[in-house]
């Protein structure tokens, strides 16, 4: 296991069935993703959604697809000038 983390900053996210939330955090360059689930409860009582999070290296999935890679990268710049990493979102 890696002890190396990357800055991977918030760039989806989706309701889904049976109460579920999908939190995608990409790289900068939209290259590669973690993608997290939490309930709609503990999104209201758990650790706050931030703008940016430190994610282990080896916890990332390289993006598939040229275009979500670009889709990223867009939303990660959006969302980097819009907020501080620790700002909750």
């Amino acid at each position: 296991m890696s002890d190396s983390t990357v800055q991977c900053w918030l760039v989806e996210r989706e309701l889904g069935d049976r109460d579920f939330v999908t939190l995608v955090y990409a790289t900068p360059d939209g290259s590669r993703y973690q993608q997290r689930q939490r309930s709609s409860t503990a999104l209201r009582t758990g650790a706050t959604v931030t703008a940016a999070t430190e994610v282990p290296e080896d916890e990332l999935e390289p993006v598939p697809d040229e275009e979500t890679r670009k889709r990223y990268a867009t939303e990660v710049d959006r969302t980097a000038d819009k907020y501080d990493p620790d700002d909750p979102i």
